[in-house]
Parts: structure tokens; sequence; C-alpha cells
């Protein structure tokens, strides 16, 4: 029997790697891995390119793994963020609707405004996005809609994997600091790539479509996830808790942070379509990989 094939875009970055590590064992799928430094290269800001790759390629889906993701950064680089992380779904959108693939894509918590909440955010919660790296991921995900068939959006957060992330850097710092300074008082919950490669694997097969939230369950903040992280990895060092406003006041950063990115899996949770591991138990996975 044919594979079904699967182009995967950002197939370098942390979720690029994880969802090559959950389908390598799955017979039923071949996927195409492309990048802007892969061997295959595709440049999804340009319409003409994606379309012919695509048509070239027949998928049977295809995920948007690729992203802009400095956040600072794109506050002075609006129009590069707004190609990337907009105009690129977009054209991805038009190509799997063409072609009748399945997309699977990749936003995030930032399309929120970031504000205090009672409660976790689901997917009818308002959006509000406060930066340039949120109000370009959420102008993927309106034109998802406008232009796939048959579309997964989720939403993740604070995500972690093989790649450079939080933990890695904090790991790092404490080979040379006694104390580390991380701020308290933003609410997340950290995710780790494995997990969200797991949810888009048992979505892919099905036609549950529509706009999911995908983070490990539970909730903490910046501090606690690096005093964690630091356990995990044997490391006595220090975290001093402190405020975002003075963290800012000591590292100045461009781009507004969300001081609540609690998402809640409701759709998922609904539909009964996959339920994420406890945020705790994903990270000592991560470990016990070897931190991959």
């Amino acid at each position: 029997m044919d594979k079904k094939k699967i182009i995967v875009t950002g197939c370098n970055g942390q979720l690029g790697r994880a969802v090559n590590r959950e389908f390598a064992s799955d017979d039923r799928y071949e996927l195409i891995n492309t990048d802007v430094t892969a061997d295959i290269k595709l440049d999804i800001t340009d319409v003409e390119q994606v379309m012919t790759f695509v048509k070239e390629n027949e998928p049977y889906a295809i995920f948007n793994c690729a992203a802009y993701t400095s956040v600072d950064k794109q506050e002075s680089d609006a129009e590069l963020s707004m190609k990337i992380n907009a105009i690129g779904p977009r054209n991805l959108a038009i190509a799997a609707s063409d072609t009748g693939a399945k997309l699977v894509h990749i936003s995030t918590d930032y399309v929120f405004p970031g504000k205090m909440s009672e409660r976790p955010l689901t997917e009818f919660d308002p959006v509000g996005p406060a930066s340039v790296y949120g109000k370009t991921k959420l102008a993927g995900e309106e034109f998802v809609k406008q232009f796939a068939d048959r579309f997964y959006i989720i939403r993740t957060a604070w995500l972690y994997g093989d790649g450079h992330n939080f933990a890695k850097t904090m790991l790092k710092l404490a080979e040379t600091h006694d104390e580390l300074t991380v701020v308290s008082d933003q609410l997340g919950t950290p995710t780790s790539a494995k997990e969200l490669a797991r949810c888009i694997h048992a979505l892919i097969p099905g036609d549950n479509y529509g706009l999911f939230h995908g983070t490990c369950e539970g909730d903490t903040n910046w501090a606690e996830f690096a005093e964690e992280v630091l356990r995990l990895g044997g490391k006595q060092t220090k975290v001093c808790h402190v405020t975002t406003e003075a963290y800012a006041c000591m590292n100045p950063q461009s781009a507004p942070r969300p001081a609540y990115s609690i998402l809640d899996n409701y759709m998922l949770r609904l539909t009964g379509s996959y339920e994420f591991a406890d945020w705790h138990d994903a990270v000592k996975e991560y470990f016990e990989d070897g931190l991959k």
C-alpha cells in the first residue's frame, strides 16, 4: 500500500523534529521535510513556489511547523513577521485546498490579550493580541480558516523540545551562575514538542477539524518551571523570583509578554481527541529522553 505523503515545513525546528520522531515508526506515512536550511528548501512566503511544490507531491497532509518566533525582533520587523506568520499559512492553505490535503497549522497563546483571567482560556474566548508576533499569528489563523477546506489549528504555549528553548537556557546558565533571576508573575503551561507531536498524530487520521488548544495539563510560572528544570538536571542554582516589571528594568524587552497564558484544551476534551500529559510528567520524560 502506498504511503500517505505529509509535507512538513520548519522540519528543523523543535516541533518539526518531534514530528519526525513521532511518525518514524508509523509506516502509513511518508514525511517530506522542508525548511529554509533543509535539503529540500521551501519558501512558504512564495505562493507560486508553494503551489508548485504541493501540486508536484500531492500530499495527504501539510504540517506547518514553520514560524517567526523571535518575539522582540518582530516589533521592529513587522513586515517579515506578517510574511512568515500570516502569508505563509495563507499560501499553504490555498495549496492544501487546491490539492485536497489536510492542513495542520500551529498557533500560539499570544493571540490573546495576555491579561490575568479567573479561569483557563478556551477556544471560545475573545482574542486580542498585544504584540506583532501575536497579531501576525492571529492573521495566520484567519487565513487558514478562510482558504483551507480541512484544517486543524492548534494553539500551544511555552513549547520546548530538541532545539533552543527555556529549559536548555536555564541548564546552561546554571553552569556558570549560583543564582538566576526569573519572572514569577507570568502564568502558563510548559508544553513538550513531543506531546504536541503526539496530539497531531492522534488528530490527523480523522475528520475532527477546527480550532484546538494544545498544551500540557496543569499550570505554573516561569520561575517555578526553572526550578523544576534545575531540580531534574541536578543543579543547585537558586532561582530568584521577580516581577515582569523588575525583570524588564534589568533586561529591556520590546514586546509585551502575556501575564496569563493558561489554555484550556476544551475542544480536545469535548471531542475526546487527545489528552495531554501533566507538564511535570512531560518535563521528566524530556530529561529521560536526553533533552530531545
